[in-house]
């Protein structure tokens, strides 16, 4: 049970998040008592209740009750934003979730993390059992091989991160390179931490109120500029991104051309993420410099999201085969304590008449008593063999209560135990 970014604003989502709540807000839902298992999921983007229960609608009742009155919630507030899911339809839910196909930018890597976290907390508070924990388990490993197989993730879907991406498809390798920052605004931060995670260690951040540079400088281990400086940082920089909020350009094509002889004419890229422009157009006409604004950004993301969307078909295909596993194992649950039960059953009644017909049979060797043995055994394993096939594949899911019933009453196990 939850709500996402879809189905309920940020004022709902943060009053269910229960970040407020004087105990975690686990530690509540596992003291349900129609709670067997539960784990709570809670990103800023979703909020979820998952519960492995024997009474479901009970089991949903008590959530929403405790999960309402602790939020401080109307019910009919929340109602018409509350996903529900059950069975398959939970576990498909789940395996879309861990896969980012149901996140606001599908193939974005935090919500793995994030859902590896909720479980882990579970886990060591022991709020998660048999259920949850394959089910988690087997997501987790869902979207390990999405990410493997497909290229969900592969393309760049922000102006940021898709900067990065066009720079290094002009360098290759971004180790060892030197980037500028031409103003201190968010999507110059974002890329610059894309860039350190490519390898660009040496950042230089130039900005016209200097207390900002210092501040951003710091936050990303560069070093500060004044804009006076500008023309001296072009020489030693391979990267430039702007996106101060000047009125005008900033970096006019005559300066460019100016650092160009000192640089000894070595490749310079830019990215002009401002609007209005901050680089001058003319600077793709030098030699050995790239210019790329943000209207030619926005292209690479459409056309990435576009490429995203094609791999997420392929994703949905792998997740129903693996909610097909999933449940056939679920299903397979009330019928493994039954096969236990006929092999005790068996094996009790194996070493009842062995145990008659030995006493009968005294004279016998040891290797006699041990081919007796091994024939008791194997009477008692074939005559077993074509029940639990049967139990393991032959019963569809309309019959199943009824032939396990059958197969119980015909052997004399006892179905409660």
């Amino acid at each position: 049970m939850g709500v996402n970014h879809r189905t309920a604003p940020v004022e709902v989502r943060e009053r269910l998040a229960l970040r407020e709540l004087d105990r975690p807000a686990l530690d509540m839902f596992a003291s349900l008592d129609g709670c067997e298992e539960v784990v709570f999921l809670s990103t800023c983007n979703r909020v979820e209740v998952i519960a492995s229960c024997r009474d479901r609608d009970e089991c949903c009742r008590q959530i929403m009750d405790a999960w309402l009155r602790a939020a401080g919630l109307e019910g009919a507030s929340v109602e018409e934003c509350l996903y529900r899911f059950e069975n398959s339809e939970a576990v498909r839910h789940i395996f879309r979730v861990a896969s980012s196909l149901d996140s606001m930018i599908v193939g974005e890597p935090q919500i793995l993390g994030q859902l590896k976290d909720a479980y882990r907390e579970a886990a060591e508070k022991k709020s998660s059992g048999q259920i949850l924990n394959r089910l988690f388990h087997k997501a987790f490993s869902v979207a390990k091989r999405i990410r493997t197989e497909t290229r969900i993730a592969s393309q760049a879907v922000s102006i940021s991160y898709a900067a990065v991406e066009l720079a290094r498809k002009i360098f290759g390798d971004l180790s060892g390179k030197r980037a500028l920052l031409v103003g201190a605004g968010e999507m110059a931060e974002l890329a610059a931490q894309h860039l350190k995670t490519h390898g660009v260690k040496d950042l230089m951040v130039a900005n016209r109120t200097l207390e900002r540079a210092v501040q951003l400088a710091g936050e990303l281990g560069g070093k500060a500029l004044s804009l006076e400086e500008l023309d001296s940082a072009l020489i030693e920089a391979d990267i430039v991104i702007s996106s101060t909020g000047a009125p005008g350009i900033v970096i006019p094509a005559d300066l460019v051309r100016s650092i160009m002889r000192p640089r000894r004419h070595r490749l310079l890229f830019f990215i002009d993420i401002a609007v209005p422009r901050d680089i001058d157009p003319a600077v793709n006409d030098i030699e050995n410099v790239y210019l790329y604004d943000i209207d030619e950004l926005k292209e690479v993301v459409e056309e990435n999201k576009a490429e995203r969307q094609k791999e997420a078909k392929k994703a949905e295909r792998m997740v129903e085969e693996e909610v097909i596993k999933f449940t056939r194992w679920l299903d397979s649950l009330d019928i493994v304590p039954i096969i236990q039960r006929l092999q005790e059953k068996a094996e009790e009644v194996r070493q009842r008449e062995l145990k008659k017909t030995l006493k009968r049979l005294p004279n016998l060797s040891e290797k006699e008593r041990a081919a007796i043995e091994r024939l008791s055994k194997s009477l008692a394993g074939k005559l077993l063999h074509d029940p639990i096939i049967y139990l393991k594949k032959g019963i569809d899911s309309e019959e199943r209560d009824q032939a396990l019933a059958a197969v119980c009453r015909i052997f004399g196990i006892d179905e409660e135990r």
